[in-house]
């Protein structure tokens, strides 16, 4: 059911690009009107963009009823797993209404999990600023976000995630799915760690970029822009490395301390986050309070 979920969301995914997309199709543009009597459409006509929302809508609440019904009968009964870097929430599908209702809500939070993880990776991407004409790919979705300043793209993952859990954990609660906070203190720290975790995706399209800049400094590929694109971004993680002689004869060493670096912090963080140490910089006890 988790590879089935996974394809399923994958698709959902895509349908939303065909929405993001579609208005930058100059098929889809109008027809002048002088020109309207003696053109005629060769293919058929193309989906509204609306459709498109209705159309993964669709997906997400008939999915739903499919895991209610093959993951109730299960024994024991099938539970959808939500992994937020942090901490993992299990869906319990039992063969009620209530339980309907819980697993119409995973199907929805499975897709917004998989489309929030997209959407920051492309963030991490608008800011390391690759050359056109790759870098359209990462500007259609984005829209106008592309072009805001980095620091403010820097700071959107935890302002998103954190008001997007707070906002969230009432329903979660009130569905016996997560336990409730004990205060609104006690939300808003839950907010903070869940968002910080956030950032923690990012160490998977940085290790990708310059595990591919380390294999195209030893294999030629050719002069696509896609390996322009890797050169580019791989270069600006690696800015901060720049001053360090990493480049012995021919080898050149920076691209697999980066990736070990990039992991390292990754690690570090997850760790921070789930422990206290943050208390090192006289942080509260985040880990402490938390039931997870």
């Amino acid at each position: 059911m988790g590879y089935v979920d996974f394809i399923l969301n994958l698709a959902g995914l895509l349908m939303w690009l065909n929405w993001r997309s579609i208005r930058f199709d100059p098929l889809v543009k109008r027809t002048p009107a002088t020109l309207m009597g003696t053109l005629r459409p060769a293919t058929p006509k193309k989906i509204h963009r609306w459709q498109w929302l209705a159309i993964i809508a669709g997906l997400l609440v008939v999915r739903s009823f499919l895991y209610w019904e093959i993951g109730s009968s299960m024994s024991p009964v099938w539970s959808g797993k939500l992994d937020l870097g942090t901490v993992v929430l299990s869906v319990p599908c039992h063969g009620n209404w209530a339980g309907l209702g819980r697993i119409l809500l995973f199907s929805f939070l499975s897709f917004g999990l998989m489309l929030g993880i997209f959407y920051a990776w492309l963030l991490l991407l608008s800011m390391l600023a690759g050359p056109e004409p790759f870098h359209r790919l990462v500007r259609i979705p984005l829209g106008r976000v592309d072009n805001w300043p980095r620091w403010a793209k820097l700071l959107l993952p935890l302002g998103v995630t954190a008001t997007a859990w707070c906002a969230l954990s009432w329903l979660l609660g009130w569905l016996q799915i997560f336990p409730p906070p004990a205060s609104m203190g006690h939300r808003l720290e839950q907010s903070l760690v869940i968002a910080l975790g956030s950032y923690l995706v990012w160490k998977f399209p940085a290790g990708v970029l310059l595990a591919l800049h380390l294999l195209n400094s030893y294999i030629y590929f050719g002069k696509h822009p896609v390996w322009k694109y890797v050169e580019a971004t791989s270069q600006m993680l690696l800015w901060p490395l720049k001053k360090i002689p990493l480049r012995i004869g021919r080898v050149d060493f920076a691209p697999v301390i980066g990736i070990a670096i990039v992991f390292l912090i990754a690690h570090f963080l997850e760790y921070g986050i789930k422990t206290r140490f943050f208390n090192i910089y006289g942080l509260i006890d985040l880990y402490q309070k938390l039931p997870f």
